[in-house]
């Protein structure tokens, strides 16, 4: 290699993700019988016709006027919506989901450079032999514990309980359960009469990552919200706004029959949501490549500061620079997270 040539990130590099989670089905049960595992129903989703008031901010001095406003709210705001909740009868949602973990973390599923390659292979051998990806796997099955994948259902629920049962030949091998309400989302740990089976779950997924067996769970997170109350599936993202007259102002993801469902995208950002490695960590974030959290329009990993992904990873792989640990653990986390990284020649 010339003196001046400068080693380079394929131009063509993706990766597959190796946490596979299905969508989650939601059901509706009694706290009563989830050790029966009998009396499970489907939740579907509902339209519902409202009224709303106006109630948007004012936009120019004409708005505020008195009169305006008082015309204003005296015009129907008619809504359609999509809500979905427990029947009467029935006090717990139930969410439950298939993880599959894949091995070959690091591998890269297209790659048109070999040496870059070769390069890379070196790395993710090295930090595999070091760690066995021990790490990355106690951080996710915390978030399987603590119930993170629930979101809004677990807001305010009085008992929350998470099953994680292993799936070998179609069949339970083994189940976990885990009081998920004593397992705080900001550590990324569980209680400590929970570290046991805690600790058999990390070796689960722990062998799923390194490829010593097939690992396929089971999960199901319990709520109990309350007869009646509420259900917080996923909300699609309408992306055809070329025609929104009359349409629904909040469409809800189901599968068919109108069954509540989480979409497997959610469920997937609830299980990486493992990042306490980014500058002035305060809480734990989804792992990104910019620590990007969209709900607070705010990137944590900033490339100014070089511990952005692309920062890391290409200092790591094309000039040997090895970052401390912590962040050997980030780099690989976005290699499980999955993704197109190829580096542009223009």
């Amino acid at each position: 290699m010339a003196k001046n040539d400068k080693l380079k990130t394929a131009s063509v590099l993706s990766f597959n993700r190796h946490l596979d989670p299905s969508d989650g089905r939601m059901f509706a049960v009694s706290w009563g019988d989830i050790a029966k595992g009998t009396g499970n129903i489907a939740i579907t989703i509902q339209e519902k016709s409202v009224r709303g008031t106006i109630s948007n901010r004012p936009k120019n001095s004409k708005e505020i006027d008195p009169a305006y406003i008082d015309a204003a709210v005296n015009k129907a705001n008619l809504q359609t919506v999509d809500v979905a909740a427990l029947p009467q009868g029935k006090d717990t949602v139930a969410v439950s989901f298939t993880l599959r973990v894949l091995p070959n973390v690091g591998r890269p599923s297209a790659c048109n450079d070999v040496g870059f390659a070769e390069r890379l292979d070196a790395v993710v051998s090295a930090y595999g032999s070091e760690n066995k990806f021990m790490d990355l796997a106690s951080r996710y099955a915390v978030n399987l514990a603590n119930g993170r994948f629930l979101w809004r259902n677990r807001i305010g629920a009085e008992n929350v309980t998470v099953s994680v049962a292993r799936i070998v030949d179609g069949k339970v091998n083994e189940a976990l359960n885990f009081n998920a309400l004593s397992n705080r989302l900001s550590e990324a740990d569980v209680h400590q009469d929970q570290r046991a089976d805690l600790q058999k779950l990390s070796n689960w997924i722990q062998a799923g990552l390194n490829g010593d067996e097939h690992v396929l769970l089971k999960v199901t997170g319990f709520a109990r919200l309350g007869e009646g109350q509420e259900v917080y599936p996923s909300q699609e993202l309408i992306l055809d706004t070329s025609n929104t007259k009359g349409a629904k102002s909040k469409t809800l993801y189901s599968f068919e029959n109108k069954e509540a469902g989480i979409h497997s995208q959610k469920i997937g950002n609830a299980l990486r949501t493992i990042d306490t490695w980014y500058p002035n960590a305060e809480k734990p974030i989804a792992v990104e490549p910019y620590g990007s959290v969209t709900s607070e329009g705010k990137a944590y990993r900033q490339p100014k500061e070089k511990q952005d992904f692309y920062s890391l990873f290409d200092a790591w792989v094309n000039e040997g620079k090895v970052p401390s640990i912590e962040q050997q653990h980030y780099v690989m986390a976005v290699l499980v997270r999955g993704g197109v990284f190829g580096e542009s020649d223009k």
